[in-house]
């Protein structure tokens, strides 16, 4: 297999210069990365490095060119998730800067802003923070108990934390560097709680003196990320302009009116969240660029690796075991995949403008997600001990990057509760088909997934040939794996409701189910959009290594979900057996490839760093 033109696959297209420019620079000696270095010095090389990319208009490229931006969001998005080959605090302080901070500037607020704010925010020469989540409250950010409080004679807003469990905390660049901070918190006029709104509020001058009434905390030591000033932050009565308001869904006039174009609290509040959606798109792109460079490593390792073997013979090279092999190129498969859902996210968020548009990428961000956070703690700990002694060592980046990316599956949306959004969402638009529909609806289903459930009725109908004959059949299981699980949760949920059980009650009864369902959808998405991905391919020399990859994905899928298969009665023993047979064969036969397949991701030996994957 050519690397080279894999690369060009998964690296090619209108974002590959950005790409370049971002590796070039990352790999100069100004960014030369130092295990051991102290947290205060880690934190002040990420803030230089940090400068020197909003210099670079890097952190501005999603931006419009009136205000300094690139008018390139795919470029923005390329940038973090190159970065995060280098080095995760970076990633997330250039996220933290230009995404969130930066971003909700431009997402959140009007023409007024723009013009005062994002050239600075987007080049890095206006610090900021993003100050959503207190102590007391994270997923649930419409329970915030931070005040935004309209004062009719100061003609302005007066910030308020009212406890201790009301403190913004885990906020990033709050602890050093951040000058001024984007807060949420509940809008009070006149006596009336409009929800949750975000207002632009002044923390610390230009010398870094933090403002009169301002608190600041460094929350200290964590388990990773320590290049990044998380801090807390709490206000006592601190007074803002009213033109601070970032005003895009509600504001309030001079006479301390208030008016929203959205008239409903809920669809007001949901509709501001979706705007901050890119955030997950980037997270996801970044957890899959830290499984790249575990796998990069563990594979160019076993490759080089030898232990045991014949007598008087050479030893054996590490990636030659099928032990070996089912360690890590199943995980490699799931990387690919999960690269075409991530690229097909990244699409859709760019494209879609329309309301309803917007709301499905919040449900396909809401599943890859966690899709990608969780692959890349499974894959770098499963590289780790493939590497053995080797992984322990700080040098060879395991530690590193474990540590790092551990955080990624609860910020940005705890990947529970974004599983949940899922389920719900999907389980709503079923109900209404079935709803409106019966058990016509139900037929209608059959091209959905739920043909073969359906046939099974007949005693005539059989299976023709065994799941792991062809593309088509394994994506006929995961579909009907994924549909099958939601039409089982709708039909609980409506017996509850004929006996008269809250559905409130039902969703709590049925959490496992839901989650296990939501990893199922993202199962089945990241299928799809690798089999789109391989039929727009005619390169033979890369095509066949492509569909043994989907195809080792699947049968992976599958093999660790057989349990459930035979429960259901869709596979048979000998079927459930001859997985595990199928998947040895296809790493035995991807062997040969899997230095290309990792050289083909395009990772700099001056990135990866690790000793072991340079020798």
């Amino acid at each position: 297999m050519n690397a080279e033109k894999m690369h060009e696959i998964l690296n090619g297209g209108t974002e590959a210069t950005i790409r370049r420019e971002v590796l070039n620079v990352l790999c100069e000696s100004e960014f030369h990365r130092d295990l051991e270095w102290s947290r205060s010095e880690h934190r002040q090389k990420v803030r230089e490095w940090v400068t020197t990319i909003g210099e670079k208009g890097w952190g501005a490229l999603g931006f419009d060119p009136e205000y300094g931006g690139g008018g390139d969001m795919a470029g923005f998005l390329t940038a973090f998730e190159t970065l995060a080959y280098h080095d995760l605090s970076l990633t997330i302080k250039f996220g933290v800067q230009f995404g969130l901070f930066a971003g909700s500037i431009h997402n959140l607020g009007s023409e007024k802003h723009f013009r005062k704010y994002l050239n600075d925010a987007g080049h890095a020469r206006l610090p900021g923070c993003f100050a959503m989540t207190e102590t007391g409250h994270g997923s649930n950010v419409a329970g915030l108990k931070t005040t935004i409080t309209w004062d009719s004679t100061a003609k302005g807003f007066i910030i308020n934390t009212p406890d201790r469990s009301a403190w913004k905390d885990y906020i990033g660049n709050a602890a050093e560097d951040a000058q001024l901070a984007t807060v949420f918190g509940q809008l009070e006029v006149d006596g009336e709680n409009h929800g949750v709104h975000a207002i632009l509020v002044p923390i610390r001058d230009e010398s870094g003196k933090t403002l009169p009434g301002v608190t600041t905390e460094d929350d200290g030591l964590k388990i990773g990320l320590n290049g990044v000033d998380n801090g807390r932050l709490a206000f006592d009565k601190v007074v803002v302009p009213a033109e601070n308001l970032l005003d895009r869904f509600g504001s309030v006039d001079e006479g301390g009116k208030y008016s929203s174009p959205i008239e409903s609290r809920n669809r007001r509040f949901f509709t501001m969240l979706g705007t901050l959606v890119g955030g997950r798109v980037s997270i996801a792109a970044a957890a899959l660029s830290a499984s790249k460079s575990a796998l990069t490593v563990a594979i160019r390792y076993a490759d080089r690796r030898r232990q045991f073997g014949p007598p008087e013979k050479e030893e054996i090279l590490l990636l030659d075991y099928l032990s070996h092999q089912r360690r890590l190129l199943p995980r490699l498969a799931r990387a690919y995949a999960v690269h075409f859902a991530v690229r097909h996210l990244s699409e859709k968020f760019i494209e879609e403008d329309s309301e309803e548009g917007r709301r499905k990428v919040e449900i396909l961000a809401a599943s890859v997600k966690p899709t990608a956070t969780w692959h890349a703690m499974d894959t770098i700990q499963g590289c780790r001990e493939a590497c053995g002694g080797q992984g322990y060592l700080a040098e060879n980046r395991f530690g590193d990057l474990k540590a790092d990316i551990d955080v990624f599956t609860t910020f940005e949306g705890d990947n529970t509760i974004l599983l949940q959004l899922v389920a719900k969402e999907n389980l709503k638009a079923f109900q209404r088909k079935l709803g409106k529909g019966g058990f016509g609806a139900l037929l209608g289903l059959a091209g959905e997934g739920l043909g073969w459930w359906i046939r099974k009725r007949n005693p005539l109908a059989r299976l023709s040939r065994s799941v792991y004959s062809s593309t088509k059949s394994m994506g006929e299981a995961l579909r009907f794996r994924e549909k099958r699980m939601l039409l089982d949760i709708a039909r609980q949920f409506q017996k509850d409701r004929k006996i008269g059980i809250d559905a409130g009650e039902t969703v709590i009864r049925l959490q496992p189910q839901l989650l296990e369902y939501a990893q199922a959808f993202g199962d089945q998405l990241c299928f799809e959009q690798f089999r789109e991905a391989i039929e727009e391919e005619t390169d033979p020399d890369v095509s066949g290594s492509l569909k043994d990859l989907l195809h080792l994905f699947a049968l992976d899928v599958l093999h660790q979900n057989r349990g459930w298969f035979l429960e259901v009665g869709y596979f048979s023993k000998g079927t459930s057996s001859g997985l595990s047979a199928e998947i040895d064969r296809l790493c035995r036969h991807l062997r040969p490839d899997a230095l290309a397949l990792v050289d083909a991701f395009g990772i700099p030996d001056e990135l990866l760093m690790a000793p072991i994957a340079l020798e």
